[in-house]
């Protein structure tokens, strides 16, 4: 459901002038999320997570109907500071694609400063670490080797993914349980620790989608748990004597973020990789609040909204990775006649020939479709590209123009890096790398402390 939608049924059934004792119109039992003012009997907490903003009937969000005209105050630099970390996902799997494969040797060197290797698991029993199959698992020493090539790249392991949490898979409360006992922890450490000498890599990433989301198999513990798993993992990390790096994904959408306890996260690792693409896709058609209608998967102004959620907790942005995507999300529109965003869609777009999935396709896919004379236009608020083709085909897709304007973004708003889902969706030429216009040469520029037009002092406590 969407914030607005929320907004419309708190403010039409809940609170004391329609749930009193005197008088009752519906859900007379039900309490709303915070407290507007009339009072914590009414509500289930006095205040909302994350510091968003209480609406004045009583619900969290973050739009203009519930903070009305209060602003958040957002980081401001004028240097490049994104250019630190640039961070790549690697798909181990994407060899079993049809065609437009990748292997480990033919990633594009001299780009990535970090390769995080998506993904391991780990096993629900044993709680030691398993693979996600025996052809990725032999993936793993050939990622790490490419150190060899560019000494000063990092490989990491990212555990989970979300296909790891879906409720019909044996993995599907693992973290949870884990993150609840003790000793399933000492035995996923130990078996980490082992895994990451033995296969060479510098680093973990967590990928838990999303803790207490019971729509992802969460639970209501996940969310005081999940700090101290993370407090455990990193003292057993430094433990080894090794600097074996921490990071997390974190979601773009208030819905998932209110789970993720980030402040007290925020200085047990080493920077949050938020995951600002796949924002619209054929599941919006579920949504009865957004319904059936082609939205891009990345839009500027909904990644600014998800970045406020970090500043309202002055989470430090050169510790964050903004999300980018090197894929589509694809659409067979329902009118031929209309084809712009918010354009109806009547399924997922056809599959692409190498990917093979409807509704998805790569950037290596996509750039063909345009080399075959598709229309390619520009969506200037969502600082996207929007495909159209054979009357019916719809896709959204970032090329060097979108690109360059959300690194400039990140670049406004002082962030520390940013994360592309994923390396193996681009060509072996790295033509999608090539448009974020950095290489490592500025990766490893000094960046800190920020400039000195940078307004980040003020805002963050900088000395």
């Amino acid at each position: 459901m969407s914030q607005k939608a929320q907004y419309t049924y708190l403010m039409l059934y809940l609170g004391p002038d329609f749930c009193s004792t005197d008088v009752c119109i519906s859900s007379c039992d039900y309490k709303s999320e915070c407290d507007p003012g009339w009072g914590i009997q009414w509500s289930n907490a006095s205040t909302c997570p994350l510091n968003v903003c209480c609406s004045e009937f009583g619900f969290c969000g973050t739009t203009s109907e519930f903070c009305g005209s209060k602003q958040v105050s957002s980081p401001s630099c004028s240097g490049t500071s994104s250019d630190a970390r640039t961070v790549g996902y690697y798909e181990g799997w994407n060899l079993e694609h049809k065609c437009d494969t990748m292997k480990p040797s033919q990633i594009p060197l001299g780009y990535y400063t970090h390769i995080n290797f998506a993904f391991a698991y780990i096993d629900p029993d044993s709680f030691q670490m398993s693979p996600m199959s025996s052809d990725v698992a032999a993936l793993y020493q050939d990622v790490t080797s490419l150190k060899q090539q560019q000494p000063d790249l990092e490989v990491w392991i990212s555990v989970g993914g979300w296909s790891f949490n879906d409720d019909d898979q044996p993995t599907a409360t693992t973290f949870s349980d884990l993150a609840a006992s003790e000793s399933a922890q000492k035995e996923f450490f130990a078996s980490l620790i082992t895994f990451l000498v033995i296969n060479g890599f510098d680093g973990v990433d967590i990928d838990w989608e999303y803790p207490a989301a019971t729509d992802r198999s969460g639970k209501a513990a996940d969310y005081q748990n999940y700090p101290i798993f993370l407090q455990n993992l990193r003292k057993a990390l430094d433990g080894t004597g090794n600097k074996f790096g921490l990071s997390i994904t974190i979601p773009s959408s208030y819905w998932y973020m209110q789970h993720f306890d980030i402040v007290t996260i925020d200085p047990v690792v080493d920077w949050f990789n938020i995951m600002t693409y796949d924002l619209h896709g054929t599941w919006d058609g579920n949504d009865p609040y957004i319904g059936k209608i082609a939205l891009a998967h990345t839009n500027l102004t909904e990644i600014e909204e998800s970045l406020e959620l970090l500043w309202r907790n002055n989470i430090y942005p050169t510790r964050v990775n903004m999300g980018l995507g090197f894929y589509g999300r694809s659409f067979t529109m329902s009118d031929p006649n209309c084809l712009s965003a918010g354009c109806p869609f009547s399924s997922g777009g056809k599959e692409g020939p190498c990917t093979a999935s409807s509704g998805i396709l790569s950037d290596a896919e996509i750039r063909d479709i345009i080399a075959d004379g598709a229309k390619v236009t520009l969506d200037t608020a969502a600082a996207v590209k929007i495909v159209t083709w054979d009357n019916d085909q719809w896709v959204s897709y970032d090329d060097a123009e979108t690109m360059k304007t959300k690194i400039d973004f990140a670049n406004q708003h002082c962030l520390g890096g940013t994360m592309i889902w994923a390396i193996d969706q681009d060509n072996t030429n790295g033509t999608s790398i090539d448009f974020l216009g950095s290489d490592l040469s500025r990766a490893k520029s000094d960046t800190y402390p920020p400039d000195a037009n940078s307004t980040l002092g003020a805002d963050y406590g900088w000395s």
